[in-house]
């Protein structure tokens, strides 16, 4: 017998669960997306680009490097695949960089004519770093906690 005050998955919207299918988004869009995440994944890319930029040998190279490294570190924080978070925060803390750390320099009227393309390829660069970060992280932490028999 089904009760009719519980929601299951297989349930479809029909006229007697008319809410159901809100509530089963919204748990989708909560599983996909956090919030909070993807704040701390935002603040450690801020973080790895701006430790990564004052590198003086590799310059933008460590930038990036950076965005990896906190993506990363973002795979052992939270748990579960958090690529999401992590792709969208490193894409826009790099983006966001690389037009930022080119408007003081002497490409100031390259970037001027090219800034939306020189901000897609800093936010391409930097979704892949954290994407790949973020995958290489949440292996190591696999690797270091799966039970050896």
């Amino acid at each position: 017998m089904r009760r009719p005050d519980i929601v299951s998955d297989d349930a479809d919207d029909s006229a007697d669960a008319p809410s159901g299918g809100r509530f089963r988004i919204g748990r989708r869009v909560r599983r996909l997306f956090s919030l909070r995440t993807f704040l701390v994944a935002l603040l450690l890319s801020v973080v790895g680009l701006v430790a990564g930029g004052a590198l003086p040998v590799v310059g933008y190279l460590g930038r990036f490097l950076g965005v990896a490294l906190a993506a990363f570190a973002l795979a052992f924080l939270v748990g579960g695949r958090r690529y999401v978070e992590a792709g969208l925060a490193g894409a826009l803390a790099s983006g966001l960089g690389f037009v930022l750390g080119t408007l003081n320099s002497a490409l100031f009227p390259v970037v001027a004519d090219y800034g939306l393309q020189i901000a897609g390829v800093g936010t391409t660069a930097g979704l892949l770093a954290a994407l790949l970060g973020h995958y290489l992280g949440r292996d190591l932490k696999a690797g270091l906690t799966r039970e050896l028999t």
